[in-house]
């Protein structure tokens, strides 16, 4: 379909968002087959910016930085990138106007927002006389492409997976052969990238952290995971050790493709491959869950729930936030996530445990402290993360289950070796007493250098206790 009889537009803008390569791209690939010139752009949307606090946001620095490669890849190719900043419900029309593009073409977002955003993008430029395309690209399988055999969304993940398995073939993994159209690339003059500080952020500690980005990042990242797939299934629980890919953020702002991510681990057969696989479909999972009931965005995805009493102690709370516990391990996480955004699956599991289980904190307020913290901040996997701790979700774990905080700083970081590492002022603090450092004698507090009570806080809740009130605000919901 190359000629030039199958095209069927003079000139098409493809609207980059959440998919900042430049091969292997479902919109950009129609694009370039459907026009006989393609420009390209991308929005630093205010509607999006201007809800964010931190003026020294991860993410915004990681777009820019992916944005950039972006652009010099598409200039390699022939094109060019066009960066804007505005409200992206205006600025798309108002582009495709200026440069007579009879068609706009972007991947699908899942996020309610978004597609509010899009649906309204889409009426202006029907108004215009244009059309607004969109593509799955995000995912394997979105929105109705995989239910029961009643026609009704999975709720539980094991039978969802199966099925998902059952319907993989190599079609839904195949890459869209970008370079094939590549020539329709349209150049548009110089490339002007604003600077972190004319969109309204300053520059972060990305770069001291060494976190790769952009596509070239994302390779990186993907070779070296996978010289360890073979063990992730083995690996993957302990925070201390380079056990999983750490993709996540690249997943989440498309610098890498999920399909071949999927079509590599589905090739690859080992235990470690068959693991890593199935937290990818997780991830479709989800996707579908906030597709089918978009309600989870605010509300218990199961109704019984929703009148869950958590007493909400905003000290408490402050204290989980800043890592202040008196529990190791939790503390440890919460200090990795507000240094560097990230925090181990693991840990994510334990710290949303802690909170709303040992310190009765409602599960949507540690919600929206990782949204605005984690770089990999994805809508459908927090918000599903979250109701699973908090078991409040579909497939969740089970109300009466509650983390003890103690015996999973032992299980998952034995040798205290992440805890060490983001709890530099227990150092000095013997393994054995690692985990639950209130433990330690006042002599053996000073032979470690540390005052339980000054130099790291006592723990702010008895573990035991919570979980017997824990056990209380689930039954009286489950009785309602």
């Amino acid at each position: 379909m190359g000629g030039a009889a199958a095209k069927r537009y003079e000139t098409a803008l493809v609207w980059f968002r959440r998919d900042l390569r430049n091969y292997d791209h479902a919109a950009l690939y129609h694009a370039l087959k459907d026009a006989r010139q393609v420009h390209c752009v991308f929005v630093f949307d205010t509607d999006i910016l201007d809800l964010l606090a931190d003026r020294q946001d991860k993410r915004v620095e990681f777009i820019w930085l992916s944005v950039e490669e972006l652009a010099h890849s598409l200039k390699l190719m022939g094109g060019d990138l066009q960066v804007l900043v505005g409200r992206a419900r205006e600025v798309i029309p108002a582009l495709a106007d200026k440069l007579g593009a009879q068609a706009v073409y972007a991947n699908h977002d899942y996020e309610p927002i978004a597609k509010e955003r899009d649906a309204e993008v889409g009426h202006s430029l029907d108004r215009q006389g244009r059309v607004l395309h969109t593509y799955k690209d995000h995912v394997i399988f979105e929105k109705d492409e995989v239910l029961t055999r009643a026609g009704r969304p999975f709720t539980v993940f094991t039978p969802y997976k199966r099925a998902w398995l059952a319907k993989l073939s190599p079609f839904y993994c195949s890459a869209y052969p970008v370079d094939v159209y590549h020539h329709a690339l349209a150049r548009c003059g110089p490339f002007l990238l604003p600077s972190l500080e004319q969109i309204g952020f300053i520059p972060t500690n990305l770069k001291q952290m060494k976190l790769p980005t952009g596509m070239t990042g994302a390779r990186r990242m993907f070779q070296d995971f996978l010289e360890r797939i073979d063990a992730y299934r083995d690996r993957r629980n302990y925070p201390g050790i380079r056990g999983v890919s750490y993709l996540s953020v690249h997943l989440r702002f498309g610098t890498i493709s999920i399909r071949e991510l999927v079509r590599t681990a589905a090739s690859v057969q080992t235990g470690g491959a068959e693991t890593w696989l199935s937290e990818l479909i997780w991830r479709d999972f989800y996707f579908a869950i906030l597709h089918h009931f978009p309600h989870v965005v605010e509300h218990a995805f199961r109704p019984q729930y929703e009148g869950l009493r958590y007493p909400n102690s905003q000290a408490n709370f402050a204290a989980w936030c800043e890592g202040r516990t008196g529990f190791p391990l939790v503390d440890a996480a919460m200090r990795q996530l507000n240094e560097t955004g990230y925090m181990h699956n693991r840990l994510r599991m334990v710290a949303a445990s802690f909170l709303v289980k040992d310190l009765h904190v409602d599960w949507r307020w540690g919600e929206a402290y990782f949204a605005r913290k984690l770089n990999d901040f994805d809508l459908a996997a927090n918000n599903g993360g979250w109701q699973w701790s908090a078991s409040t979700g579909c497939d969740a774990q089970p109300w009466f289950r509650i983390f003890n905080p103690v015996t999973q700083s032992q299980n998952f970081d034995a040798e205290g070796r992440f805890i060490r590492m983001y709890l530099p002022e227990l150092a000095k603090v013997e393994t054995k007493f690692i985990h639950a450092p209130w433990k330690m004698t006042a002599d053996e507090q000073r032979a470690a250098g540390i005052a339980i009570g000054k130099d790291y806080p006592a723990p702010i809740v008895d573990h035991s206790a919570a979980r017997t009130r824990t056990l209380e605000i689930y039954g009286a919901a489950r009785k309602q």
